[in-house]
């Protein structure tokens, strides 16, 4: 089984889940993770993709929400610059029959009434290209917006979340 992590990642947060999720899942499958900007839109050959991005103004980042995180960023490069999560899922090539997804997201830790989820728009989205979403979307917490700003113990979070995802990747 193959298994492509595709995030998108202003500061860094992002990114490190992805890699923790992806390290949760390589015990039970292959795992190439992806920045979105070098994701492929189309998946042929992937059995689960799991897509993360941070939430902004409630769900998925768009053009100006980015403007807004260089402007913060500053000198810092952004670790996503040429598009981000939306973009890459209005592309997206149709699934395959019987691909699965899941879906996560980097947020402050209030509830997702208040705050949104990029998570929960995301999974939206690869239903509506026709894949099969079998988790329900997750969230990790940050306290900033910084690279390592992430609440602790949400690293070991993610890869417990990803070796979840593993083990229910057969049924």
């Amino acid at each position: 089984m193959r298994a492509l992590v595709v995030y998108e990642s202003m500061f860094g947060s992002t990114e490190e889940v992805a890699r923790s999720v992806a390290k949760g899942l390589s015990g039970r499958m292959h795992v190439d993770v992806l920045n979105v900007d070098d994701a492929p839109d189309d998946l042929a050959g992937v059995d689960l993709v799991v897509a993360g991005g941070p939430t902004h103004v409630h769900g998925l980042t768009g053009k100006r929400t980015r403007d807004a995180a260089a402007q913060q960023a500053g000198e810092r490069p952004l670790h996503s610059r040429k598009r981000g999560l939306r973009e890459w899922l209005e592309g997206l090539a149709t699934a395959s029959p019987g691909t699965r997804a899941v879906t996560f997201d980097t947020r402050i830790d209030k509830p997702a009434w208040l705050t949104g989820s990029a998570a929960r728009a995301a999974a939206k989205r690869l239903r509506r290209k026709g894949y099969r979403v079998s988790a329900a979307p997750e969230s990790f917490f940050v306290t900033g917006k910084e690279a390592g700003d992430l609440h602790p113990g949400e690293l070991e979070r993610a890869r417990s979340w990803g070796e979840s995802l593993g083990d229910r990747a057969d049924g």
